[in-house]
């Protein structure tokens, strides 16, 4: 009976270490949050587009939240070790760029809905990662190219960029920081689109 009573005693102390592992293993996730109250001013007139899914490099293409060390090796992307994005970047973006059409009265199409004569805007991601300078201060980095197609046509090409410094030198502080770089590049997106699209 001590026996079984011992083993059974020893299986209830791995169950609960197991427990309390996992719950600190768990990572923590992150998004870009609501959308801001739509602006009180005038938004500029955004044509109807067809937004193709975007792209991103192979090494974006997950849930990690990236970082690089600018003062030791900024060649190297290093992944946090328990934090991470509810969906990959280019999925955060995508979904904060079509709510944010949206809210502004633009009308967005998927690219199977789409008509012949709704030109086709495609994002590129090439950067999404908070950059340290020193130890205690970061930046969130977003670089994105946008091209405007009607058919197989080029309308319209540009890069957008956009910096923002963490309210902290951690993950937390680089979700905060990517909201406010989302918002600015989104922000100078719509304005290109409403002067290179072509008017109905």
């Amino acid at each position: 009976m001590t026996a079984i009573l011992k083993t059974l005693s020893s299986f209830l102390a791995i169950a609960l270490v197991a427990g309390c592992a996992s719950k600190i293993d768990a990572p923590t996730q992150y998004d870009l949050g609501l959308l801001p109250p739509a602006a009180a001013t005038a938004a500029p007139s955004l044509p109807a587009v067809s937004l193709a899914d975007v792209n991103a490099p192979a090494w974006l293409d997950n849930n990690m939240m990236y970082f690089r060390l600018a003062y030791a090796n900024q060649l190297q992307p290093r992944p946090y070790a328990g934090s991470r994005w509810t969906m990959p970047p280019a999925q955060l973006f995508q979904q904060r760029l079509k709510s944010r059409l949206a809210q502004a009265g633009g009308t967005v199409l998927a690219l199977s809905d789409a008509a012949l004569n709704i030109p086709v805007l495609r994002i590129d991601m090439d950067d999404f990662t908070q950059t340290f300078d020193t130890p205690s201060h970061s930046l969130a980095t977003l670089q994105v190219r946008a091209s405007l197609f009607n058919g197989r046509t080029l309308l319209a090409q540009k890069s957008f960029s956009r910096q923002a410094a963490t309210p902290s030198a951690d993950a937390a502080g680089a979700a905060s920081a990517f909201v406010a770089a989302n918002d600015g590049v989104i922000d100078d997106l719509m304005g290109w689109l409403a002067t290179v699209a072509p008017k109905k």
